[in-house]
């Protein structure tokens, strides 16, 4: 790793461990983590499965519509290194096309189609317990070297712990129920990005990309931005402003009131 990729790595732990102590979004613990492993592990996108209340995996984070869509094609075919890593606990990784095909031939061909060579998932594990998953989807061909792995099986454990600790150490119950307002925050989301998407006249992966970027110039989580979308306490003019901020490339800060 270069010495600037080493301080990035580090500071997706810092993040990652502030929330064992504070107060924290799952969704949001979950968009940090697959956004920076995307980043870190030279993947073109990336999404999350989640196991709910019943056991049955759903999306709950992804980078791009196109990731998201790659992450429900696996729900529906019922095959895929992601479910894979579920029902094992371990990572998968698929270096080519050809190993697509040869563990999940319905799942490899509409990811081909859509452009990614190799897939990477990464359990999200505690002990014996499996969450779900992190997946990294890739446009070229290669594999996830010793380090990489491990790094990435280290910030998936950490943001497992972060999730099951909080609150939740000694009752499973509660642990399932705040997994489960975990998917259910995902549907908000969905809904206020597809809301932005039509009042501002941008694609799906623009409109996540102004809530996020909204959300985190402000210190919102992605759940309340989308509770107050829904309500329509968000102004057009603000978003309109989150549009003009992202494309003349300003900061992710918030603005001087």
């Amino acid at each position: 790793m270069t010495d600037t990729r080493e301080t990035r790595l580090i500071e997706t732990f810092v993040t990652l461990t502030d929330s064992l102590i504070a107060d924290f979004d799952v969704v949001d613990v979950l968009q940090t983590l697959v956004d920076r492993a995307v980043e870190l592990f030279d993947a073109a996108d990336g999404a999350i499965h989640l196991l709910d209340a019943r056991g049955i995996p759903e999306v709950v984070a992804s980078t791009s519509e196109r990731s998201g869509f790659i992450g429900l094609l696996q729900l529906d075919a019922g095959e895929g290194p992601c479910l894979t890593a579920i029902t094992t606990g371990r990572l998968v990784t698929s270096e080519n096309a050809d190993q697509l095909r040869g563990g999940w031939p319905r799942f490899a061909h509409e990811s081909v189609e859509r452009g990614y060579a190799g897939v990477h998932a990464i359990p999200l594990r505690l002990r014996e317990r499996i969450i779900g998953s992190l997946n990294l989807f890739r446009e070229t061909e290669g594999a996830l070297n010793g380090a990489d792995a491990r790094a990435a099986q280290a910030l998936a454990d950490v943001a497992t712990i972060s999730i099951l600790q909080h609150r939740t150490i000694d009752s499973a119950h509660v642990a399932a129920e705040q997994l489960q307002r975990a998917l259910d925050s995902r549907v908000a989301i969905e809904q206020a990005k597809g809301y932005v998407a039509r009042a501002l006249d941008v694609d799906m992966d623009t409109a996540r990309e102004i809530l996020r970027r909204y959300a985190r110039a402000r210190h919102l989580r992605l759940s309340d931005l989308a509770a107050a979308v829904a309500r329509n306490e968000l102004s057009l003019e603000k978003l309109h402003s989150s549009v003009a901020d992202r494309s003349s490339g300003a900061a992710d800060t918030p603005p001087v009131e």
